[in-house]
């Protein structure tokens, strides 16, 4: 008889974050766990865990591909954010306010969480940093 081991249990991966708090004047860098996908085999990102940043809020979610001048990016941008906060009658988020420094024409409110793909493929993700600022400042600025 030939015993076989049991199945391998999913692997969390841990990627660097960067969450614009809304309460606070500075983005801030944070460890984010992202569990596998369902179907992981077919190449599907891993899904990141961020309900404590949203408290339950219906959450959306886009792809930031361009940065500067239109320049596109070799590691997209993944943003999560929570728009119904802004009819809710949240404040401004401070950190993206400061981020602008006030200019940006539409009013950001609730918690951003940015991660940043591993590639243009969009399959995991990498760690994402104070490199990915600019692009990030140039997309709240230019979005109406």
């Amino acid at each position: 008889m030939i015993a076989t081991p049991p199945p391998a249990e999913p692997q969390f991966v841990t990627v660097s974050a960067i969450v614009f708090p809304p309460e606070e004047e500075r983005p801030k860098i944070v460890n984010v766990s992202c569990r596998p996908s369902p179907k992981a085999s077919q190449g599907l990102c891993p899904v990141p865990i961020l309900d404590s940043y949203f408290n339950g809020n219906e959450v959306q979610q886009l792809v930031l591909t361009e940065g500067l001048n239109g320049e596109p990016l070799r590691f997209p941008l993944h943003l999560w954010y929570a728009p119904q906060l802004l009819q809710k009658g949240s404040p401004v988020n401070r950190a993206i306010f400061h981020i602008t420094s006030g200019a940006a024409e539409k009013s950001w409110c609730g918690p951003v969480v940015v991660l940043k793909f591993n590639g243009s493929r969009r399959q995991g993700y990498s760690d994402a940093g104070s490199n990915d600022l600019p692009a990030l400042s140039a997309y709240f600025l230019a979005y109406k």
